[in-house]
């Protein structure tokens, strides 16, 4: 029994158990390196290449499952039904991202936040005019949904009651199905969606999710999802009326004329246009 324990402890190490304890070191290593981005394929293809060999990825696998190592990018739901789409349209908008009048082209997403510490997680919900830029209309959710999207939709028409714009989506379910295009067509707007895998077909709407999460959620720990919401409406504000940009000459995403408020700005073009 002891004298078995002591045999085993001062044992030579065989030549297996010193490559699996070696692999196992640059397994730890390229992971901490990697900031645990590697998963099992990806950890083989860095060992074999940066020491010029050609281990199995089982045996990768297999080492890292007992070092507890994995991959902390997000998996593959397991039953994951993919839904297919009920309407799909072409990509109108074609990444003509002016606008020369407002309601001219609206654009819309949905984005998630994490609450840290729990389960919870956030969803916003925007439309964004590309005349100003601006945010005309956003919805916040526990849950990613059509009620969310046509939230966001209605309140957008409430506070824009005659706009007929390009309305520009990807293809999520929020947006394909049959009653949200029946809200679209009852409003004579044209229905433009970005093409499959083709994030940039809605490129401002990505650069504005960008801009709210480096800006503000980044940078702040937020862990009572009441918080959150309040930062966002908050940011938006900003964002609207105070944010000052380059490529709009220094204004705000509605204030395009001197001596205007952001406000007056938008309800003065509006009048012009009689809408």
């Amino acid at each position: 029994m002891r004298s078995s324990y002591y045999k085993w402890l001062n044992r030579i190490e065989t030549d297996e158990e010193r490559l699996n304890h070696e692999l196992s070191q640059l397994i730890i290593e390229y992971h901490d390196e990697f900031k645990g981005i590697l998963g099992y394929r990806r950890m083989t293809l860095w060992i074999n290449k940066r020491n010029q060999a050609s281990y199995n990825k089982k045996r990768i696998r297999r080492l890292m499952k007992m070092l507890g190592i994995s991959s902390v990018i997000r998996r593959k739901r397991k039953g994951y039904i993919k839904v297919r789409p009920e309407v799909t349209a072409e990509n109108v908008l074609n990444r003509k991202f002016d606008a020369e009048n407002p309601n001219d082209k609206w654009l819309t997403d949905v984005t998630e936040f994490k609450v840290i510490g729990t389960n919870i997680k956030l969803y916003l919900s925007a439309i964004i005019d590309l005349f100003d830029t601006s945010v005309i209309s956003h919805k916040m959710s526990t849950f990613n949904n059509n009620q969310l999207a046509n939230e966001t939709f209605e309140d957008a028409v409430k506070r824009n009651p005659d706009a007929k714009p390009i309305f520009h989506s990807d293809r999520g379910f929020q947006y394909t199905n049959k009653v949200f295009q029946k809200k679209l067509s009852s409003r004579s707007m044209t229905v433009s969606m970005s093409r499959v895998g083709r994030c940039i077909d809605n490129g401002p709407m990505e650069s504005f999710w960008g801009t709210l999460k480096s800006e503000m959620y980044y940078l702040n720990q937020f862990h009572d999802i009441n918080q959150l919401k309040k930062a966002i409406d908050q940011y938006i504000v900003f964002y609207n009326e105070q944010r000052y940009q380059e490529k709009l000459k220094g204004l705000t995403p509605i204030e395009k004329l001197k001596g205007l408020t952001p406000i007056e700005y938008r309800n003065q073009a509006l009048t012009q246009l009689n809408i």
